[in-house]
């Protein structure tokens, strides 16, 4: 972690909570000499140490290593603190873990309905991703990079159950537009597929929309979030339902042959005429 404002970052943070070291260590279930060879730059945090320090402080871990709080005025200071993080451009770990093909291209991994309760724990872990069945789409971009969930329930009709959607990984959060549909991995609802309303500039949370009315929204924490993955299409094996009834469908169907029909002959006999 060499060039990074870690070390300074947590003891200042640290001590403007007036927390001692023993305090801070017994809430991260470290020993106070790690925590203090951590402060003192001596020592360097894997992930899951540093994920406990964005917990605990609610502070994305981007903003802990790369930003000189020492440099930031109080207003900034205290909007970080209040979990206002004005740095937040991604996920918390934006460094993602991925697989390639023999070629160095990026694999599209599968995580399947049963897979999909191990991923929230196991996104990050390198042995986790590399058990998950991997795919190609030509079509696609080869500069991104993609990953395919299966959905489950009926919040997204008509988008059926059982549907693989695929999402291209998002870093920079700020770039959601309103009314764009997007796979969540949260750290409490697992995954899930939902329509964004972009609130991170005033409330630090998206609001969640499902297609099927019948659920409400509802509004969803950037500290509760792992990964966004951008819709890019679904596949299924599934005919999605019609928005008629079959027999109204068919129906309609036959009306407007009828009236084509009626137009013909109208038009045939103008053209005697």
């Amino acid at each position: 972690m060499k060039s990074t404002f870690f070390a300074q970052n947590i003891k200042l943070l640290r001590k403007r909570r007036k927390r001692t070291q023993d305090e801070v260590a017994a809430a991260l279930e470290m020993k106070r000499s790690t925590l203090s060879g951590y402060e003192n730059g001596v020592a360097s945090p894997g992930l899951d140490a540093l994920a406990g320090f964005s917990d605990y402080f609610e502070i994305a871990i981007d903003t802990l290593i790369r930003v000189n709080m020492a440099e930031l005025s109080e207003s900034q200071l205290s909007e970080l603190e209040r979990g206002f993080d004005i740095f937040v451009k991604g996920s918390r770990l934006r460094v993602l873990t991925t697989t390639v093909d023999s070629d160095n291209d990026e694999n599209i991994e599968l995580v399947p309905e049963k897979a999909k309760a191990g991923y929230t724990t196991g996104y990050a872990d390198p042995e986790y991703i590399r058990e998950l069945p991997v795919f190609k789409l030509p079509f696609l971009d080869r500069q991104k990079k993609y990953r395919t969930f299966q959905v489950s329930g009926d919040s997204m009709l008509p988008v059926p159950e059982g549907a693989w959607i695929t999402g291209e990984y998002i870093q920079d959060w700020s770039s959601i537009n309103d009314n764009t549909p997007c796979i969540f991995v949260t750290r409490d609802e697992g995954v899930v597929f939902k329509i964004v309303e972009n609130q991170l500039s005033d409330k630090q949370s998206f609001r969640l929309h499902s297609l099927n009315t019948l659920y409400e929204p509802y509004d969803l924490p950037v500290n509760d979030i792992l990964e966004v993955w951008r819709f890019v299409h679904f596949i299924s094996n599934d005919m999605p339902e019609p928005r008629l009834p079959q027999t109204d469908l068919i129906a309609t169907v036959n009306k407007l042959r009828e009236d084509v029909d009626m137009m013909r002959g109208q038009l045939g006999n103008n053209r005697r005429e």
